[in-house]
Order: C-alpha cells, then structure tokens, then sequence
C-alpha cells in the first residue's frame, strides 16, 4: 500500500481514529507520518527495552499514594536487600535482586496485569502435541490425592468411585495398556 500524503514511498504507518462512530484510517509512510505529526519516532528507532519501559512507564495507584505523602513522609520504596529504588527499576527497567518482586509488589502487580491479560501469575503453557497426556497425568494425580482423602475419612463408596476415574482416564491415556495400579 503506498503513502497517502506523498504517493511515493510505501505505507509503513497505519492510524485509525474514531470518533462519533465515524471511522478515519490514514496510511503514510514514517517521513510523511514525522512531517505531518503523526508520530514522533526518535531518529534511531524503539527498542525492546523501549518497548518494555513503557510498560513501567505508567504510575499505578499505589506509587500515586506513595507521592501524594506529607513531605517528610515522601520516600520512594526501596528494597532491604540491594537498596534499588523503584524510581531506579523504572528507569532501568529490571529488578537488582530476587527481593525486589516481593519488596515492590504492590506497583508491579497491576504492571504484570497488563502484561497478563489481567492474571499476576504466569503458569506458563503447554506444546498443543504434549497438552493431552499432561493434562491427563495432573487429572490422574488430583484424583489421586482425593482418593487417599476418601480413604483416611474411610469414604469407600466415593473412594470407589474416583479409582474408576482414574481408571478411566489411564485407558484414555494409553489404551494399549491395561492395568490397576491405584
């Protein structure tokens, strides 16, 4: 797609506005987009660390709390154990020790949100080829752990029932091997 203000170069930068209801997308190439104020892209690019800082670049609430102290109160946190300030992490954009989640957990959390779709814990993800068997192995442990419950609380008839369970699920795991371990 070529430029829409200079027709000479190709489109590099989409813009999309909407205001109304009324949709408006322009199409220009990065010197086109510096000229007419599009953007303002510094000279030799973003990088990640850019991209990233940007994320810590927003004060969450709690920082906002933190500033709005009496003076003789207003202190940045710091961390006990390798005294990084949070003004340092946020410019620096990564953490001096391992205490530093712990110590600046309060601003980090809503920062992980938005990195996380809204979650602050990250469980990671399982390869599409591998997820059925894993699923299948951690259904088959719960299970498991359940049926030593049952059996502590002497609940045979439910206890019974989860071994069919996890009968069930080992066949559906590997159907060419039958056994009964439990």
């Amino acid at each position: 797609m070529e430029c829409q203000s200079c027709k000479e170069r190709k489109a590099t930068l989409h813009f999309t506005q909407v205001i109304n209801g009324n949709k408006k997308e322009v199409h220009v190439c990065e010197s086109c987009a510096k000229e007419k104020g599009y953007a303002n892209i510094p000279e030799e690019g973003y990088s990640l660390h850019d991209l990233i800082k940007g994320f810590f670049s927003v004060d969450s609430p709690s920082l906002e709390s933190v500033k709005r102290q009496p003076l003789g109160f207003q202190q940045d946190p710091t961390c006990p154990q390798c005294e990084l300030t949070f003004t340092e992490f946020r410019r620096a954009g990564k953490f001096g020790c391992a205490r530093c989640y712990e110590t600046f957990s309060p601003w980090i959390d809503p920062i992980l949100q938005r990195f996380h779709s809204g979650n602050t814990i990250h469980r990671g993800k399982i390869p599409k080829r591998k997820a059925g068997d894993l699923h299948i192995k951690k259904q088959i442990e719960e299970y498991r752990n359940h049926l030593l419950e049952l059996i502590e609380e002497e609940a045979f008839e439910e206890a019974a029932e989860v071994r069919d369970k996890i009968n069930a699920l080992k066949e559906k795991q590997n159907p060419s091997k039958r056994g009964d371990e439990s």
